[in-house]
């Protein structure tokens, strides 16, 4: 979900295109979970939604809407709130979005200590509340920074990081984003021209234990499979491998695609698909996206149709869900 900082400035939300050709006839009732600079809502109500339910959990989402959303009048009801509790928002719907990048509007401002491009406090709450990245930077253990560097933010030099940020934090608490993307940066060899930030991981993986965001997706997914209609479509853009497995492995076993009988393994009997997929592959952006938003060069989308199957249950572990024990 890509947001300029001024509530004004255009705004361009990521595969807009494909996600409203996928879908279409976009119609009814529908969840954007990731409100953010509500460029899917604003899409879907011009697509032809009779109503959109708005869901962020950062209230500043709200506040700068507030210039443009009386404009569609009740045609969208702003809920406050995490998508994975969608099913309690709403039901019956007639689809969901989901955006799981973070927005600019957040890495533009300092002060919410999501970039470590910008100095300001070490934070990363996108709802304002609860325990901080400076809090759990300076208070877990040893093992837990680096298990939540390496799982979560595919680090490779995770213990390396882990035991300098306990080192640093013995002689001083580690407060602001520069204090730690340099401490990092100290960790790992200089980066090559076009190679990203060497802190790019590390403040990845907070953010995602922070906001807890991998446990987020995968209650989400399961409460949009309780909150669609039969013929409702999911919509969902990732931005990294560890959440596009996850969405894919959730969707293919939801669709019934598992592994194929053999005389070793004969195959098991079923219950009834929950979705069906759009396609095995995901969809990326195209020559034009990129062109007008270098930041969709790793997005990828994956869509499906809900069946009239009972909704169920699925184990984290079946998805591939990343897990740090300790926090």
């Amino acid at each position: 979900m890509v947001a300029a900082s001024d509530p004004s400035a255009p705004h361009t939300p990521v595969l807009l295109r494909p996600i409203l050709s996928a879908v279409a006839p976009v119609e009814g009732v529908w969840l954007d979970g990731t409100f953010g600079a509500g460029g899917y809502t604003r899409g879907l109500l011009e697509a032809g939604a009779a109503r959109v339910v708005a869901v962020d959990r950062d209230p500043l989402a709200f506040e700068m809407a507030a210039a443009w959303a009386g404009d569609y009048g009740d045609r969208i009801t702003m809920q406050q709130g995490v998508f994975s509790r969608m099913d309690e928002y709403a039901q019956d719907l007639d689809g969901v979005v989901l955006d799981l990048g973070v927005s600019s509007m957040q890495l533009d401002q300092a002060e919410r200590g999501f970039s470590f491009m910008k100095d300001g406090p070490l934070d990363m709450r996108m709802s304002q509340d609860g325990p901080s990245a400076a809090d759990l930077v300076n208070e877990a253990e040893e093992e837990v920074i680096a298990n939540i560097l390496f799982q979560y933010g595919e680090e490779r030099a995770s213990r390396r990081i882990a035991k300098a940020i306990v080192r640093a934090r013995e002689d001083a608490p580690i407060t602001t984003t520069l204090e730690l993307a340099k401490l990092v940066e100290g960790c790992l060899p200089r980066a090559k021209p076009g190679q990203s930030h060497p802190a790019t991981r590390s403040f990845q993986a907070l953010r995602i234990a922070v906001n807890n965001e991998y446990g987020e997706l995968f209650q989400g997914l399961m409460a949009a499979e309780r909150a669609l209609k039969p013929g409702g479509r999911l919509a969902v853009v990732t931005f990294h491998s560890v959440e596009d497995r996850m969405v894919k492995r959730f969707l293919t076993a939801r669709a019934g695609a598992g592994g194929n009988a053999n005389r070793f393994a004969p195959a098991l009997e079923q219950a009834p698909p929950q979705f069906t997929l759009k396609s095995r592959k995901a969809i990326g952006p195209d020559a034009q996206e990129l062109e007008e938003n270098p930041r969709s060069r790793s997005a990828k989308l994956r869509v499906a149709t809900r069946t009239d199957a009972p909704s169920g249950e699925i184990d984290a572990k079946t998805i591939g869900m990343p897990m740090v024990r300790g926090i």
